[in-house]
């Protein structure tokens, strides 16, 4: 007989033990959620329930099997006959047996991802779209449009609205192909994963007796992580289960963080309105993290607008109160990262020291931080800065500014070029190493885009000294390449860049700039390798914990997000975003929030505003440090002494945009970029092409720009630049040259 008293503590096991009608378990954060479920099976199998009569959803295979083997070892017995498995698994083994009822008479065929882009490109071609629009989206992100529209259940429209204004002016063809290929896949007896649940869904509705029978099959129904559910999930629970049936959903709303996903939080927060007398057990207890820990967790879920009331709990009483550090700067914010992480690293091994953010751009300065210090590290979310394509594409215009004998760089910067290939890039690099003028020439009147390039890169190599400047100027060089390269998601790659701009802020020389990016930071070898910190965004985070967690960026447009700011409901998935994010940490919390931002733009740092999840804590709820001017911390708490400033002391000069620093003059005549004994070209190029905004007068009004659309002229900042408005964008500072008068 199994012990459920002493296994379990009260909240889990009266959850074990529910025999009849439907109940929720809401499992706070470390909870022992699986424990829970893993006992109920065996609970349910040694009262004589047989495992043919039970189903489990989860949301991997590998959880389903886990929890199965699991609860046969408690039992002593294996669960032979018993269904686990994933929404789709079982949607496919289901209409499989009922393929005629389901409509497909000739039996179905299930397409993998690859197989679905590749009927898309047929119809793509078939119905001639995009052809000659190096723009137009590629099958794989058509592919994802359309599975986000059906996911959410919402219009392809409301989809490119909300999270790809971009590609607006696909939709007509995004919504025409989606058409075709829901009739395409119909004729030829093809379903996709997102059929699968809808299929199901059908069948179900249009056949009573099948699912009758289902119902019959499986009495006893359990879902784990229901907050994770779409809406046709829910409504295929209800079908399996009926109002009053023995259905037990496990999940935490809290924890529900994959809306972008198609996850829907009202599924377990209306779980009581869908079931008749649903009975809600709270566990409560946390068998992971310190008291001090919880207890700040429990006041940013008391904030949430929409929940289930809960108070997390431990018997891990006493422990380090987290900590709240505001650094002068998002720059500082590295240094004082890295230097948090040596401290704790004497008492933790780096594998269980992590550090969090809100998105995997933001990580760039630590991981340059981390790689000066010698400190090794392994990312999940995002890939790492110098992996990055776009990363690569801006540094090799940087790398011949510092080496015009770079050939890599000159391959890849030429390979931009319209026309010019792997081999036609390698020539024109060797005639301009190897001073021939007259091979140089030749290449130009083949390749009209060649000579400003040249103009380009013989400006930058002028500002060698001034690394800020060179990143700034080539990043608006590249930024028509961006589009060009990367259509389907440059806004994305845009903000990484940004990253890049804060970072070379610091730096003097391009030389040195480039050698802290380009030295790469140890990689450990396996996921869990000794001696390498983990950097990693909340998503990537969730199910995962170590000894002392790190988050950053706690700042309003990073975390919360700055299109989340923009929705109340975006918001909450935010504070939920926060709670995973501080939940993860067992022994030690941190949490960092940078007073200043560098605005690229503007070319000068900015006050941030903190996080409202930061502010909303008590004061006595944590430890709080500045950081001095000398780059020390200090207590908030503490007397300052004489000499010592902070931000928050006020002896600090207040954060005030400078007039934006004038660019070096450059020759319009091209010269090669080449090394000092090669000589000049014997042609003149024209110099960058003056837009219609040009001149100390030009009326303001509307623009528009290659990457941020059109926008609204907000005022002339002399000599060269425009401070405009763009929808989604918000206020940019553009140079005259890259914007065109509307």
């Amino acid at each position: 007989m199994i012990d459920f008293e002493r296994e379990l503590n009260p909240a889990q096991r009266e959850a074990a033990l529910h025999m009849g009608g439907p109940v929720l378990v809401i499992a706070g954060a470390g909870s022992g959620k699986t424990r829970t479920i893993v006992y109920r099976l065996a609970h349910l199998v040694q009262t004589h329930v047989s495992p043919e009569n039970i189903l489990l959803l989860t949301f991997t295979r590998r959880a389903s099997q886990e929890m199965l083997h699991r609860a046969g070892l408690v039992l002593g017995r294996p669960l032979t006959g018993a269904s686990g498995g994933t929404f789709h698994s079982f949607a496919y083994a289901t209409l499989r047996r009922h393929a005629f009822e389901a409509g497909y008479q000739q039996g179905l065929t299930l397409m993998d991802r690859s197989d679905s882009e590749d009927l898309l490109g047929e119809l793509k071609a078939h119905l001639d779209l995009g052809k000659g629009d190096r723009s137009y989206p590629k099958r794989a992100t058509i592919a994802d449009i359309i599975t986000k529209s059906r996911n959410k259940e919402l219009s392809i429209g409301a989809i490119l609205d909300r999270e790809a204004y971009h590609m607006l002016p696909y939709q007509a063809d995004m919504e025409r192909l989606a058409e075709e290929y829901a009739k395409a896949k119909r004729a030829q007896g093809l379903m996709d994963y997102d059929d699968l649940l809808f299929e199901l869904e059908r069948l179900l509705v249009e056949h009573p007796e099948i699912r009758d029978g289902l119902r019959r099959r499986y009495p006893f129904v359990m879902v784990d992580e229901y907050q994770d559910t779409n809406l046709v999930q829910a409504r295929l629970v209800r079908l399996l289960s009926g109002e009053a049936g023995n259905v037990m959903a496990v999940g935490d709303d809290a924890q529900s963080i994959y809306a972008f996903r198609g996850a829907v939080v009202a599924n377990i927060l209306e779980f009581p309105q869908h079931f008749q007398n649903a009975k809600i057990i709270r566990l409560e207890q946390n068998y992971r993290s310190t008291q001090p820990i919880l207890d700040l967790t429990n006041v940013i879920l008391a904030g949430a607008q929409q929940k289930f009331e809960k108070h997390l709990f431990t018997e891990r009483e006493g422990g380090l109160r987290p900590r709240i550090i505001q650094t002068l700067s998002d720059q500082s914010q590295a240094t004082q990262a890295v230097g948090l992480i040596t401290e704790m690293a004497s008492r933790h091994p780096l594998h269980e020291i992590a550090v969090l953010f809100r998105a995997g751009y933001q990580s760039y300065p630590l991981e340059v931080a981390l790689t000066r210090a010698g400190l090794p590290y392994r990312k999940y979310g995002g890939v790492r800065f110098h992996e990055a394509a776009h990363v690569k594409d801006i540094l090799a215009y940087l790398r011949l500014a510092a080496n015009p004998a770079d050939m890599l760089a000159w391959q890849r910067v030429l390979g931009f070029l319209k026309g010019v290939g792997g081999k036609t890039a390698s020539k024109i690099a060797t005639a301009i190493l190897e001073g021939d003028a007259k091979g140089v020439d030749k290449h130009v009147k083949r390749f009209p885009d060649l000579p400003p390039l040249l103009t380009e890169l013989d400006a930058l190599r002028k500002l060698a000294a001034s690394p800020a400047a060179a990143l700034d100027r080539a990043m608006s060089f590249y930024a028509p390449t961006l589009v060009k390269l990367y259509p389907d998601d440059y806004p994305k790659r845009q903000a990484g860049l940004e990253q890049l701009a804060q970072i070379v802020v610091n730096y003097k020389s391009i030389e040195d700039f480039l050698a802290d990016l380009c030295l790469d930071g140890t990689q450990a070898d396996d996921d869990r390798a000794e001696n390498a910190v983990v950097l990693s965004t909340v998503h990537s985070a969730k199910g995962l914990e170590w000894r002392a967690v790190i988050i950053i960026d706690l700042v309003e447009e990073r975390f919360p997000s700055k299109k989340a700011m923009q929705r109340q409901e975006d918001m909450e998935e935010e504070r939920r975003l926060m709670y995973v994010a501080c939940t993860r940490a067992k022994d030690e919390l941190a949490l960092i929030v940078p007073g200043s931002v560098f605005n690229r733009f503007n070319n000068c740092r900015e006050p941030a505003v903190t996080s409202p999840f930061v502010t909303e804590l008590p004061e006595a709820l944590a430890e709080r440090y500045v950081e001095t001017y000398t780059g020390g911390l200090r207590r908030k708490d503490e007397q300052v002494r004489p000499g010592v400033m902070t931000r928050d002391d006020g002896y600090l000069p207040p954060i005030v945009c400078p007039e934006p620093v004038r660019k070096p003059d450059y020759e319009p005549g091209v010269r090669p970029v080449s090394a000092a004994a090669a000589p000049r070209a014997k042609y003149e190029a024209a110099p960058p092409p003056k837009s219609a905004m040009d001149g100390a007068h030009a009326k303001l009004g509307l623009c528009e720009h290659k990457i941020f659309g059109q926008g609204k002229i907000i005022a002339e900042i002399p000599p060269d630049k425009y401070r405009v408005n763009f929808p989604g964008f918000g206020l940019k500072v553009i140079v005259k040259d890259y914007v065109k008068l509307l």
